[in-house]
């Protein structure tokens, strides 16, 4: 659907609009929509195919380079659902590569897209996009972050604005459990976050290696989500592109999605938790492949080849250095009302490598800006923490920590400090952390 038709007809609702305070809420909407499209979005020369319906309450994305083996598997999973939910939710497959792809991968999109005109799963209703063919290809300087988002941004003319519509991000090799979108409708029925993130697990690898390789590194990302929330950070959820919602609203909000080639869900659920909140959501469980991938500069794909290889260790944060994290969030949190160099003078008692860092981060002079501009204490905070935000507290984390420890201690140390004492071993430590974030129930 185009620009023009999406906002036809307004000028005959805005006639009626002085009577109705529902109907002038709508059109306050659909204006930052019509706003968002002309400035922001990724459109042309991109184009919906598929399903023509434009009542849905969700749009479930998902990019798709060189799937024509998976995303079969993961469509079918879909069909599982509640049809109740599946009614409700198109779902975008972006069949998308970079100019200058090898010849398989641009065959194997070719392959793909001749197969979802097909209709190959009529219980679903199943939209494309070609951002693959020559002419709609990808810029060599973009990648799966352009892939999501032309996939959010095309979904937006297919939704009900007369409700809250949803927007899910899911990955081609992903499989999903059965009561996957009616746990995420339900979510955000009760919940007033603008965000949400959901459980994962990595599916079996093919190899004993690998296998070891993906739990290791689940060890690591769970580890340092504990770190987050035992330290009170307002970022603490995993950022895992297949794993997570948002409220179509809440996505023109915070701008869209960016393009970023890697990396893209963490600036994303970044500027989201700033603008809207990221909850935790609990009660099902998405599971992306272990596969190795050269396709982004960093992720799991990356890191699960260098653990395998030997090429490269995880570093595992240590719980002195949450501990010193939370006791910044904690001093500025008590201390909002004093200045700057009264901050900066107890912050020497927490670690040195903390005021090194604050010099560098010009934290004087970003404090006497939020003094300035934010009258009150609750807006001073607020506008502090979205300074201090994700990857400033990621950027002290590491060097805040101190001499490098197995990874087994620094994880018992951590759930230590979340009360579980006395978990040395490393399988056990990750069923508790599990457990915890949503994956054993």
């Amino acid at each position: 659907m185009c620009l023009m038709s999406f906002s036809r007809g307004w000028k005959t609702e805005l006639g009626d609009s002085d009577r109705d305070p529902a109907l002038q809420k709508y059109l306050r909407v659909k204006q930052k929509i019509q706003k968002y499209l002309k400035n922001r979005a990724a459109i042309s020369p991109w184009v919906v195919e598929g399903v023509p319906r434009t009542d849905f309450s969700a749009a479930l994305v998902i990019p798709a380079l060189g799937e024509k083996e998976t995303l079969p598997q993961t469509l079918s999973r879909l069909c599982e659902n509640p049809p109740t939910y599946r009614d409700q939710t198109v779902i975008i497959v972006v069949v998308n590569n970079r100019k200058g792809v090898s010849s398989a991968l641009l065959d194997d999109n070719r392959e793909t897209l001749v197969w979802l005109k097909t209709a190959p799963f009529p219980q679903l209703n199943l939209a494309w996009i070609d951002a693959s063919s020559a002419g709609v290809e990808l810029s060599l300087r973009d990648g799966v972050g352009l892939a999501r988002k032309i996939g959010f941004d095309g979904s937006l003319s297919r939704l009900n604005w007369g409700s809250d519509p949803l927007l899910i991000s899911l990955d081609a090799d992903t499989l999903v459990d059965s009561d996957y979108l009616q746990t995420i409708f339900h979510h955000f029925s009760k919940s007033r976050a603008g965000g949400a993130v959901i459980p994962f697990r990595h599916q079996q690898a093919e190899s004993l290696r690998a296998e070891a390789a993906i739990r290791r590194y689940e060890l690591y990302l769970r580890s340092y989500l504990l770190g987050l929330e035992l330290a009170g950070s307002p970022y603490a959820y995993h950022t895992i592109g297949s794993a997570f919602a948002c409220r179509a609203r809440s996505y023109i909000k915070s701008g869209g999605m960016n393009r970023r080639c890697g990396g893209e869900d963490f600036y994303f659920l970044q500027q989201l938790a700033k603008d809207s909140t990221v909850e935790m959501l609990r009660g099902t469980v998405v599971r992306p492949s272990p596969r190795f991938s050269e396709r982004v500069p960093f992720g799991t794909g990356r890191v699960v080849q260098s653990q395998v290889e030997g090429t490269d260790k995880i570093r595992f944060v240590s719980a002195v250095a949450f501990q010193r994290l939370r006791a910044w969030l904690d001093l500025v949190t008590t201390q909002v009302d004093s200045s700057g160099p009264e901050i900066v003078a107890q912050a020497q008692e927490i670690s040195p490598s903390l005021i090194a860092v604050l010099a560098e981060l010009d934290f004087l002079g970003i404090w006497e800006k939020l003094q300035k501009n934010h009258a009150t204490p609750k807006q001073r905070l607020t506008a502090f923490h979205c300074w201090f935000d994700a990857l400033r507290s990621r950027q002290l984390l590491t060097r805040l920590d101190g001499e490098t420890e197995s990874s087994s201690h620094v994880v018992e140390e951590l759930l230590h400090w979340g009360g579980y004492p006395g978990v040395k071993n490393e399988g056990d430590q990750l069923r508790i952390l599990e457990q915890l974030q949503g994956v054993a129930q």
